[in-house]
């Protein structure tokens, strides 16, 4: 008899809404995205960009990541049923940030906002893994951004590089005693700009030829700089705008999140 035989109504009902929870967002995002008109740019690292065996290594490197936060999200989801909503929400919410291409003159790829920084502080960072994971796989499937072998290397630089690196800063900022917003405007900052910096150093190192690797990274550096400087800032303005206004209105969930203490009421 299948495992769900044994169930009462209601659970199977639970489990349906919380499914179906999960994959709206998603779905809905896919929708908007798809009807909106847009210009064919390449977005993130195209199918194409990187060898094949590089594409593979990038891969495998994030394979451990994505099973880690695959079985943390099992495990927890357990203990919070409000978990894979959450998950589901700020998926679309990256998905439809980071389809915002801006042209930057290296071949295949272009600057966009990441939206990583606050993922990882809603659903920490390994939650925003699988965040980024989902997000990549319905632009390329749907917008035809990024690609399919380099996803691997998309979510090393913006899913694993991106969340680490904000959510460090922010914990890092606040074990100093640094107030709400600017630890989380420094969260937004360093994920899309440690994003970049990771994505460079992929494509210098596949790509550098008989070139040195520093000169080729250099270059690339720089033609991210013009467009990825003032959208790594307001990235950060963004986070701290989303993180202060959830403060305001719901100082329990900030509390929840462990973003900050709940102050006690006068």
């Amino acid at each position: 008899m299948p495992p769900a035989c044994g169930l009462s109504g209601a659970e199977i009902a639970r489990r349906a809404r919380d499914r179906d929870s999960f994959v709206f967002p998603l779905a809905l995002a896919a929708g908007i995205a798809i009807a909106l008109p847009r210009p064919a740019r390449a977005m993130h690292l195209a199918d194409g960009i990187l060898p094949l065996g590089w594409a593979a290594a990038f891969t495998a490197l994030a394979l451990p990541f994505v099973a880690v936060a695959l079985g943390l999200l099992r495990r927890r989801a357990k203990a919070d049923a409000r978990l894979k909503p959450l998950v589901g929400m700020v998926a679309a919410a990256v998905f439809l940030l980071s389809a915002m291409p801006v042209p930057v003159p290296v071949v295949g790829t272009c600057s966009h906002p990441c939206g990583t920084g606050l993922a990882a502080l809603l659903v920490g960072p390994w939650m925003t893994v699988l965040v980024t994971v989902v997000a990549l796989l319905l632009q390329a499937l749907f917008l035809a951004h990024g690609g399919f072998t380099t996803l691997g290397a998309d979510v090393l630089s913006m899913g694993v590089a991106g969340a680490f690196a904000g959510y460090g800063a922010f914990r890092l900022l606040r074990r100093m005693g640094a107030g709400l917003p600017p630890s989380a405007f420094a969260a937004g900052l360093f994920s899309d700009w440690a994003t970049y910096a990771v994505t460079s150093a992929e494509l210098a190192s596949t790509l550098h030829g008989p070139r040195p690797f520093g000169e080729t990274l250099g270059a690339i550096c720089l033609a991210f700089i013009p467009t990825q400087l003032p959208l790594g800032v307001l990235e950060a303005f963004l986070t701290a705008g989303a993180v202060s206004f959830m403060a305001k209105r719901r100082p329990d969930l900030v509390a929840r999140l462990g973003l900050a203490r709940l102050e006690p009421a006068p």
